[in-house]
């Protein structure tokens, strides 16, 4: 049996409609924060932030502010070109001791997508849908994403293998061939996306849009250290481990950050899954060691986020092309 949400056509035409590249910009823990989310919003995809990363929890409401007014101001100046939604993220996890906090502050400026990650909680989708929000949630296997959507997610964002921080294991094309044989809502597709032909690859498998993170993280607008973003931009795949220490929870790290942090990534133990948030190697995370995807060698140089979008929505409509003439 198929399920799809009651807002499926709504989101459909709507908000995916009015994208210059279907991408949602995934939100990155110590990252992201409101000027990358407002650059990304204004040149055409949806922006995303974690809400923890307003430090302190009161920052959350000024952030909030600055980013509903500055939307609002480019709408009036571009009514052509009008800015795309932007989403917040929620660690739903029970180390998260402010969640009911940021999620009024979110209630309160009637944030259009919440992206909730690690844990779903019927409760907080109801707190979405109730100011009109839209709930999206992180999954990493099939059974996770059953138990989604029965606590009433709105759409589903398939992280798979080689996706930066806390990632699955899952291949893509396996991911997705299960998600879809029985849901027909939102669904994004992530993991080493940083091209617009692979943007174009995660709608062929059945997404709705594609999950772009590591990418923005060597942008100008990025929190991160120019040392964090020239690792990127030095980086491949090659570059990334798949472990649990840091967190309790496994992710994909920058090798060279857990280098000079005096570790050896060929010889890190395994953590304790029940401890996660809390893991012996959580003091260093993220500060030290830096989350990073599998797609990183698809990143030149740092650039601002709208040269960066403006990459990939090129390339996507080159892509597009060639496959029209493979087909025709």
């Amino acid at each position: 049996m198929h399920i799809a949400t009651e807002v499926f056509a709504v989101v459909s035409s709507s908000l995916f409609a009015q994208l210059s590249v279907p991408v949602v910009a995934a939100p990155m823990f110590t990252v992201s924060n409101p000027r990358l989310l407002i650059a990304q919003c204004q040149a055409g995809i949806v922006g995303s932030m974690p809400a923890l990363n307003a430090r302190p929890t009161e920052q959350l409401d000024d952030w909030l502010a600055e980013i509903v007014e500055t939307l609002a101001a480019h709408d009036r100046a571009h009514p052509e070109a009008k800015a795309a939604p932007f989403a917040i993220n929620q660690i739903v996890h029970k180390s998260n001791a402010r969640l009911e906090q940021d999620m009024a502050v979110c209630a309160k400026y009637k944030v259009p997508i919440i992206i909730t990650s690690l844990g779903a909680r019927a409760d907080v989708n109801d707190m979405a849908h109730a100011w009109g929000g839209m709930v999206l949630h992180d999954v990493i296997n099939n059974t996770f994403a059953r138990k989604a959507v029965e606590k009433g997610a709105d759409g589903l964002i398939a992280v798979a293998a080689g996706a930066g921080g806390h990632a699955g294991i899952k291949s893509p094309f396996a991911l997705m061939q299960e998600l879809r044989a029985w849901f027909d809502g939102p669904i994004g597709l992530g993991g080493a996306i940083s091209t617009g032909s692979g943007v174009l690859a995660a709608l062929a498998m059945g997404a709705d849009f594609a999950y772009v993170g590591s990418a923005f993280i060597a942008t100008d607008e990025a929190l991160a250290s120019d040392a964090y973003k020239q690792a990127i931009v030095a980086g491949s795949s090659d570059d990334i481990l798949y472990s649990n220490f840091f967190t309790g929870v496994s992710g994909n790290y920058l090798k060279p950050s857990i280098v000079a942090a005096g570790l050896d990534p060929d010889n890190l133990p395994a953590n304790d899954p029940s401890k996660a948030g809390f893991g012996s190697g959580a003091k260093r995370a993220w500060k030290d060691i830096w989350g990073a995807g599998q797609g990183i060698g698809g990143v030149a140089a740092v650039q601002p986020a709208q040269q960066l979008i403006t990459r990939l929505a090129g390339e996507y409509r080159a892509a597009r092309a060639r496959l029209a003439l493979a087909l025709a």
